[in-house]
Formats: structure tokens, sequence, C-alpha cells
């Protein structure tokens, strides 16, 4: 197995190269790389691909009619359309403070929904 990514760690957007290797300490040789976070990037992208997700909800009683949320780590990149089901039934009431969590344990994966915004009520 041999597949190419960028790394998306940093800015740099190093050119990886990642192939199955037994005799590497984990399971894989990673090259291309500037730094360490572009070989553990890498092997998560093969093993356990993941994604934070970014969108807004509906809110009432606020300035505005949405406000913007996202996952507060990655979630497997097979749940993204399950969990935009989830975000897109969410109606909060404002008030609302930054960090505050719309949703917990999104699809059992230990990550929570939280808003990236706060609203006052008027």
């Amino acid at each position: 197995m041999k597949r190419e990514l960028i790394c998306i760690t940093c800015p740099m957007g190093c050119r990886l190269t990642i192939e199955s290797d037994k005799t590497a300490e984990k399971g894989y040789k990673v090259t291309g790389n500037s730094c360490k976070r572009g070989e553990d990037y890498a092997i998560k992208e093969v093993t356990n691909p993941t994604r934070v997700i970014t969108s807004t909800v509906k809110i009432k009683g606020g300035i505005l009619e949405r406000i913007p949320v996202k996952t507060d780590g990655g979630i497997p990149k097979d749940f993204n359309y399950k969990c935009m089901d989830i975000i897109n039934e969410i109606e909060l009431e404002a008030p609302v403070k930054v960090g505050d969590v719309v949703y917990a344990d999104v699809l059992g994966t230990g990550v929570n929904i939280v808003a990236t915004r706060s609203m006052e009520r008027v």
C-alpha cells in the first residue's frame, strides 16, 4: 500500500508519501514530512481519518437567526453526514456563550458540538 497526501497540519503543506512497512515502529514509513506532526497526520489519515465539522444552527431570541458551531474534536470521517443531520435539527435559545456545549457526545464519539460565538438575548 502506498499513498500520497498533502499534510494539512500546518501551513507548509508538505507532500507526504506513506507506505506499509512492517519493520517500522508504527507499521508505516512516511517520507516528505518536515516535522513529526506530518508523520502522525499521515498515519492517522490512512488508519482512522477524522474531521472537525463546522456549521451553523438555528437560534431563537438572538440578534441573528443562526449561530456558528463546531465539533470540539475530530469525528470519524464516515460520520460527517450523520453529524450534519444532527446539527440541522438543533435549535437553541439565546443567550449562548462561546464554548457552550450545544450537543454532547455526538454519535457516541465523545466529541461535543460547541458554540463558537456568544449571542445575547434581545
